[in-house]
């Protein structure tokens, strides 16, 4: 079974620093192919030491990225960037800042070859409360954050402590339990941009009847090192088969504190699935056998992943 490439979607209303967030993606690649859909070149301003050339509606990068420019037919984009011959790691939309980006979500999701990482929203903390309080932005603005994943709450060092509580409260009012990182200039690590394949960062707990992925599994590149201090990881290898009505049962109800999970587990007897869950949404897809057998890991903000929670959900006695 070919995996399918990872789909994120990056929304907010104007200026909250989605093209920044794109340009520091595309700079801090380290080795990925990244192909970016984009609904304008202009806004991008793209590296000039990234650029390998230009042709048409795609810019390639000396990284091997590329860009490539929606115009009017995200579909037809899409389908030229999946038919190019390229191989690509991972594919990113940045939505338009008036648009609906789970709307892109589902287009993207359409396409066999796509699975939805996430969709991260970023709000402008020095611009978000005046904004939600004009009668002609508030409901663009909350369909973006209804959407979120997760929220981003950007340029907060241009705002004092009591601006910034309540740009949370609006946040939470409008998204509920939908994870929130604070940052300032669109500074996110890889780790919540790019979701989990490995443990990333230090590990807080492991199944109490499996054994845990070792410490050479952790992806020590992706901000073990700088981002340590930030997030707790869990990560096991359980034995036991699970049902799969359960899984999504489980998925559909998950822990407050848990803002990724993905790993690949047994649920028959000749069975394996998949298992994800990004901020808000959870799926649970037929799989090949992995061969290193089942393995899932968490990630959460530090001294709030629910360890207790997922060791009963995923190291409890064989179903």
């Amino acid at each position: 079974m070919k995996p399918r490439l990872p789909l994120t979607v990056i929304g907010g209303f104007l200026g909250a620093g989605k093209t920044t967030l794109v340009n520091r993606w595309l700079r801090e690649a380290e080795g990925q192919r990244i192909a970016v859909l984009v609904n304008d070149f202009g806004a991008l301003n793209i590296d000039a030491a990234l650029i390998a050339g230009a042709r048409g509606d795609t810019i390639a990068l000396t990284n091997g990225c590329v860009c490539c420019q929606i115009g009017d037919d995200l579909s037809r984009a899409l389908i030229e960037v999946l038919e190019s011959g390229t191989r690509f790691d991972a594919v990113v939309i940045e939505a338009s800042g008036v648009s609906d980006p789970w709307r892109i979500a589902q287009l993207g999701m359409a396409a066999p070859e796509l699975a939805l990482e996430g969709v991260i929203v970023l709000v402008d903390a020095a611009a978000a409360t005046a904004q939600a309080r004009d009668p002609l932005l508030a409901d663009t603005l909350e369909r973006q954050l209804k959407a979120a994943d997760l929220v981003v709450i950007n340029k907060v060092d241009s705002v004092t402590e009591d601006e910034l509580a309540r740009v949370r409260e609006w946040v939470t009012s409008v998204a509920g339990r939908t994870p929130q990182y604070e940052t300032s200039q669109s500074s996110l690590p890889r780790v919540l941009r790019e979701g989990l394949s490995l443990p990333a960062t230090r590990t807080s707990g492991g199944c109490a009847d499996a054994s845990c992925l070792d410490e050479n599994h952790a992806d020590h590149d992706h901000a073990a090192h700088d981002h340590g201090e930030l997030f707790d990881t869990w990560s096991c290898r359980p034995a036991q088969i699970f049902d799969a009505d359960a899984l999504r049962a489980w998925l559909r109800d998950t822990p407050p504190g848990l803002l990724r999970l993905k790993g690949v587990l047994r649920t028959g007897e000749a069975g394996w699935s998949e298992i994800q869950f990004a901020g808000r949404h959870g799926t649970l897809r037929k799989a090949d056998a992995p061969s290193d057998g089942a393995a899932v890991v968490a990630i959460g903000l530090r001294g709030r992943l629910p360890v207790a929670a997922l060791e009963a959900a995923f190291a409890a006695g064989s179903n």
